[in-house]
């Protein structure tokens, strides 16, 4: 089929390239034209693994091409995929401004059966709110409706191909006419035949109306918010009374009814889709008259744990105030370059405001935001830790689990360590003269190792 993807950022290009893949013609359609420019080269203006491989695979025979002409993208498309950004205002809000904009050039520029499908995370209710904004404005010659499929997309910024390629589930809402159209379009992933498919992980289709599916965006995302902030809020509860949160949470998400999946503390989440619709959530909850006590709850606590550990590492060290801290990782997760609404930022910003001389290290982002200006980047973990008073592992980098503690203990001039990922909670660091912190952990039992099953 012909496809058109408009926005090609992270989920635009990794959709676009993907779709590709499964066979179809696909313009990705990206309204600036230095990004359009760079895509159309091969170069993917952004980290994520794999995508400039997969992007190589599928140009040269042409079944995937970019461009900033409207026009050219969306004539031929038999389907539309929206894939613009919906950032967040200054109350925590969804920005629609470039869903509208996307909607007007499809009405411009589609053809009389053109099926939309939109994959931005929208406010519940939107697909109704896009199908009038398309309604109004496709020229009388044309007059006709286009009809919207809602399609939530659930990727994983670090393993955005694999999750779209081999999905736990595929949600769709629209009418069924519509709808069946983007089922033959996914239908190469539905029975996993396309090069690399596995037969025996084909998804689950879950077809609905539009409402629901926009619903079930926001309803996956809180409920994976949850679960992490639940695991922090009986880390610092383990702090306080002496247990240990190494032992207690993977004893509680072994019954099945709950899993260990997130259920992991730390310095929070962060990115591009917990924060923003979680914040979203509270927002239509109020519009309607509905209070949102759980999500609010669930940001409050996310929220406070910058503040935790700049706490842990003030009572370790006796003050902040003209103290060097290491902190190693800066993206909100690993294999991503994404630093929006990072803890780790959060973190830096904290030590920054208390007279703190900060040295980071990440493998990936070399560059930071205004207002961190004070952060020094390092080439290497080592030389973020010389002669730091405390070093802090903000992110769960594979390279950080192979850390040489000898070395590191060597190149500080303090002995503290805040693990903020539970990456050294095997207890080896003491050995190597580290007093380790984690969530979780109470200070006189920070070696005890993890909990394991009985044989």
């Amino acid at each position: 089929m012909h496809i058109a993807v408009v926005g090609c950022g992270y989920v635009g290009s990794v959709t676009a390239a993907c779709l590709a893949w499964l066979g179809h013609a696909v313009v990705g359609l990206e309204v600036d034209e230095e990004r359009a420019g760079m895509l159309s080269r091969g170069q993917v203006p952004f980290f994520e693994p794999g995508l400039p491989e997969l992007i190589a695979e599928v140009r040269p025979p042409g079944r995937l091409t970019f461009t900033s002409d409207a026009g050219a993208a969306i004539r031929r498309a038999e389907v539309v995929f929206l894939c613009v950004g919906t950032p967040a205002d200054d109350d925590g809000r969804p920005d629609l401004t470039q869903l509208r904009e996307a909607a007007l050039a499809v009405a411009e520029h589609a053809r009389v059966g053109t099926v939309i499908v939109g994959k931005s995370t929208v406010p519940i209710g939107s697909g109704d709110w896009l199908g009038g904004v398309l309604d109004e404005a496709v020229p009388p010659i044309r007059r006709g409706r286009i009809p919207v499929v809602a399609n939530p997309e659930f990727l994983r910024e670090g393993s955005a191909i694999e999750d779209f390629l081999f999905p736990d589930r595929l949600v769709l809402g629209g009418d069924s006419q519509p709808v069946e159209k983007v089922v033959r379009v996914y239908r190469p992933l539905l029975d996993q035949v396309f090069a690399g498919g596995d037969p025996s992980r084909r998804p689950a289709l879950f077809v609905m109306d539009r409402l629901s599916a926009e619903m079930v965006k926001y309803a996956a995302n809180a409920a994976l918010a949850t679960k992490i902030s639940l695991a922090n809020e009986f880390a610092t509860l383990c702090e306080l009374t002496g247990a240990d949160a190494r032992v207690v949470l993977p004893a509680v998400g072994a019954d099945r009814r709950i899993g260990s999946g997130f259920l992991r503390p730390g310095l929070g989440w962060g990115g591009s889709c917990l924060p923003k619709d979680t914040a979203a959530l509270v927002h239509v909850g109020a519009d309607l008259g509905y209070d949102m006590p759980l999500v609010r709850a669930v940001r409050e606590v996310n929220a406070r744990q910058a503040s935790w550990a700049a706490c842990r590492l003030e009572h370790a060290l006796g003050s902040l105030d003209g103290s060097r801290i290491a902190v190693l990782g800066l993206s909100f997760k690993p294999a991503t370059d994404d630093l929006r609404s990072s803890p780790a930022l959060a973190l830096t910003r904290s030590l920054l405001d208390e007279g703190v001389y900060v040295v980071a290290f990440d493998p990936i982002v070399k560059r930071l935001p205004a207002g961190h200006e004070g952060v020094r980047l390092a080439d290497d973990p080592y030389e973020a830790a010389d002669g730091a008073d405390a070093v802090v592992v903000a992110t769960d980098w594979p390279e950080f689990h192979a850390l040489d503690l000898d070395v590191l203990r060597e190149r500080m001039r303090g002995d503290v360590v805040l693990d903020g990922r539970n990456v050294l909670a095997d207890g080896n660091a003491a050995s190597k003269g580290l007093r380790v912190l984690g969530a979780g952990w109470h200070e006189g039992i920070a070696g005890r190792p993890r909990a394991r099953r009985a044989s």
